[in-house]
């Protein structure tokens, strides 16, 4: 099976303090990675027995990204759906045209999966492979960051006053218009600046207006060019749930400050722990009747327009499992789909509610009940979304 390698080799030295690595960056990152002391660790969780050994003494050899992706990354994407998944499932990719870059606007659950997932969708159905947008909050000197660039990841930065704001904002815009327009490479990006927290999936007019920063004053050619696709996962299990609710829990009285290692652990949870069946959609992209139909609007509310097209393919992409349902008739008190599951599964639900919340939370969150409506939102409110699209 093919995959596509188009390696940044021709971008100068435009964009070196973004792009991903090259082919001939590849034998370096693998040297690097195979020394630091994590990477047995990592290892021994996604393989065992004979298929370890062979992938250890494979891996520094990798000369090339396809060979890291195709060697590595597809086997290790497959123990992690083995390891902690009830399936792996997939729809809407016929809405993909092969040989066609397409910009991927995601709703964003977990910090690597989402989109890690979506490349062995793609490789899946014979499609090239994309380029991912990295928090440069997660890009820092080490092998996440050796992983990540090797994985065709670029990075994102978010920090800076309004000035740097901007320069950041239109340069990680021509990269990624640069990608699908002359390299004719698919490019992943989420929807809004971060993960999402309490399941209301909404596409932040912000981004949009940074892709448009590189773009021309037509607003059609502008848009129209990036052939954006609204893309929507869904987990049965949210990954991090507890560890999303008290953050919001939290910044209802303050501001939430992260702990020094806190992204990181949100990662290797994400990868580590159960997340029952997780399904990919891919919504009909965006094409030219779609934003010929804004013509007459001001620029604002044409933005505003894209950003609800993308949101009502997203939702109607959703694939709503018996937790979103409970947590729903959960929180409104209904039994309005109580069709959808059993009482030994309600009660499984709040087993777990109630487990997850009690491992990082205090007693005193504990006895406020509006945490535990934060939890039921997570689930519920896809189902809302899905309601109202």
């Amino acid at each position: 099976m093919d995959i596509n390698t188009k390696t940044p080799a021709d971008v100068t030295n435009d964009f070196d303090d973004i792009r991903p690595y090259r082919d001939d960056e590849i034998p370096s990152a693998v040297k690097r990675i195979a020394s630091d002391p994590a990477f047995t660790s990592v290892m021994r969780y996604l393989f065992s027995g004979k298929e370890l050994a062979e992938h250890i003494a494979e891996f520094p050899e990798y000369k090339t990204v396809a060979e890291f992706q195709i060697k590595f990354m597809q086997d290790a994407l497959n123990s992690v759906i083995l390891q902690t998944t009830d399936g792996f499932e997939c729809s809407g990719f016929e809405n993909l045209e092969k040989g066609r870059p397409y910009l991927f606007v995601s709703n964003h659950r977990d910090i690597l999966l989402d989109a890690a997932l979506l490349q062995l969708a793609l490789y899946h159905y014979n499609l090239d492979c994309s380029e991912i947008t990295f928090g440069d909050n997660l890009m820092q000197p080490g092998i996440v960051t050796d992983f990540g660039k090797a994985n065709r990841m670029f990075k994102v930065v978010r920090s800076g006053n309004t000035t740097d704001f901007y320069n950041t904002s239109l340069h990680l815009s021509k990269y990624i218009r640069y990608c699908i327009t002359e390299r004719k490479q698919s490019v992943w990006i989420a929807q809004s600046n971060g993960r999402n927290k309490n399941g209301v999936d909404k596409t932040n007019p912000t981004v949009l207006k940074m892709f448009s920063l590189s773009g021309g004053r037509d607003f059609s050619e502008n848009f129209g060019e990036l052939n954006i696709a609204p893309m929507a996962i869904s987990y049965q299990w949210e990954t991090c749930d507890a560890e999303k609710a008290r953050e919001l829990y939290v910044s209802k009285s303050q501001k939430y400050i992260k702990e020094d290692d806190e992204d990181m652990r949100s990662v290797l949870k994400g990868i580590m722990s159960p997340k029952g069946r997780v399904h990919i959609h891919i919504g009909k992209p965006l094409d030219k009747e779609d934003v010929a139909a804004l013509a007459g609007l001001d620029r604002n509310s044409s933005i505003q327009k894209i950003a609800d097209i993308i949101d009502d393919r997203i939702h109607k992409g959703y694939n709503l499992f018996d937790t979103n349902y409970i947590a729903y008739d959960m929180l409104y008190g209904s039994e309005k789909y109580s069709d959808h599951y059993d009482v030994a599964r309600k009660t499984a639900f709040t087993q777990r509610m109630e487990r997850v919340l009690g491992e990082i939370c205090t007693e005193s969150q504990l006895a406020d009940g509006e945490l535990r409506k934060i939890f039921l939102g997570i689930y519920a409110n896809a189902v809302v979304s899905r309601e109202n699209a």
